[in-house]
């Protein structure tokens, strides 16, 4: 295994109000970002991608986390992807260990020469078991890298646990789904999940019948048995018929309450619950003066701070009309929690256009002084030589998200 040092730093800073929940007598939250190449490759056969972090609190030198970052090759076809690969740090990111392939978490080769992978996968941390879970999609590939639904339930959420004390992954699982046609395609991919108090999970999914009609979106409840998750029941179903419908949610508790982000192909909607589990009708992302906030046809993240609640996109009028859909620059920006709308003011670019994709990402409390986005940049196919002038290499970027004050959200 190889240590990668990092090549480039970049910083801004932001006044944030305070939200919700936040003390008002406290001076107003800030935070700064320092945005960070972990690695760089770019040789035409593959592409590092789908970088998401999460910590393992303690397991790192002198008391600090150990963080573990899943990423996979994008092997240059539409959504054709490796088996994961990790990097890891012991020191919050002064050095680097990996990528290194998981034998555990490799391609399952059938004889038809079929190609059986987990895709979009989001790990995080699971104190009751003391393990960490990654989370995704199972995907089944020809040899020319299509997706294939060859087999009943071929698109169905995966998961795979890591034991750090024995250092040990499982192989994947399949997460059982009621018998309902409904989710015979059922996805808990590219998406942030919660871990709720009593241990259990709420994951977002994407579902429906086939990969061809449109998909609805619902969060359902898991728990964990041994080194099993266990469905346990679900709520609201979300369904537009519009274009593939509604995909990719992401879910995030801040204060009393839990907020979710869905993916359409026109337009981002968000929705509010009290429970994790039963949410108020979807609406369209827009800024607090009411224009739409044109994030589309890719996914939004959030990043939580007791002091308030922010929302990681991309978006249209950037003066980034060379980039498809509109996939970066990657934006961080604050929400109003009661009116569900994005602060113009204060809207901050996380990671720049450097005429590469920056759509496929992650995000993710590291400690009480840290939040993470991280992302690789996406050079594909005719755009490769703009992307090349405008200066993509290829990076993947870790944006350090640096907190004025702790997060409560997190254990010290």
């Amino acid at each position: 295994m190889r240590r990668i040092c990092f090549a480039a730093m970049t910083i801004f800073s932001l006044l944030a109000v305070n939200a919700r929940g936040g003390d008002k007598t406290e001076a107003p939250l800030t935070f700064q970002v320092k945005l960070e190449t972990v690695l760089e490759h770019d040789d035409g056969k593959f592409l590092w991608f789908h970088p998401r972090a999460a910590a393992i609190p303690g397991h790192g030198d002198n008391g600090m986390p150990e963080v573990i970052v899943t990423l996979q090759k994008h092997l240059h076809v539409s959504d054709f992807y490796s088996g994961i690969s990790i990097l890891q740090t012991k020191n919050m990111g002064k050095s680097w260990t990996g990528p290194t392939a998981i034998p555990e978490l490799d391609w399952v080769r059938e004889p038809s020469g079929v190609a059986v992978a987990v895709a979009d996968v989001t790990p995080g941390w699971h104190a009751a078991s003391g393990k960490l879970i990654a989370i995704g999609t199972q995907v089944r590939y020809s040899k020319k890298g299509e997706q294939l639904e060859d087999k009943s339930r071929s698109a169905q959420t995966s998961y795979s646990l890591f034991d750090p004390d024995k250092n040990q992954w499982t192989k994947w699982r399949i997460l059982e789904m009621p018998a309902d046609r409904k989710f015979n395609f059922a996805r808990c991919a590219c998406a942030q999940w919660l871990v709720e108090p009593d241990g259990s999970l709420l994951l977002p999914f994407y579902y429906g019948p086939d990969g061809k009609s449109p998909f609805s979106v619902m969060v359902a409840r898991c728990r964990v048995e041994g080194d099993r998750l266990v469905y346990v029941e679900h709520g609201t179903e979300f369904n537009l018929d519009v274009v593939r419908g509604l995909v990719e949610p992401s879910l995030i508790r801040f204060g009393d309450r839990y907020y979710l982000t869905v993916r359409n192909d026109l337009k981002a909607y968000v929705t509010v619950s009290d429970d994790g589990l039963h949410f108020e009708p979807l609406k369209p992302w827009t800024f607090d003066d009411g224009t739409e906030l044109g994030s589309y046809n890719t996914q939004q993240h959030w990043l939580a701070h007791s002091d308030g609640l922010f929302l990681v996109y991309t978006r249209r009028g950037a003066n980034n009309d060379h980039i498809m859909r509109h996939r970066a620059p990657l934006f961080i920006g604050r929400v109003d929690v009661e009116k569900l709308q994005v602060q113009r003011a204060g809207e901050t670019i996380l990671v720049p256009e450097r005429g590469a994709t920056l759509g496929n990402f992650g995000a993710a409390a590291i400690t009480a002084g840290e939040s993470w986005v991280t992302v690789s940049e996406g050079i594909f196919g005719k755009a490769r030589p703009m992307a090349h002038k405008r200066g993509a290499t290829g990076a993947l970027f870790v944006a350090r998200v640096i907190w004025s004050r702790p997060n409560r959200l997190v254990a010290p």
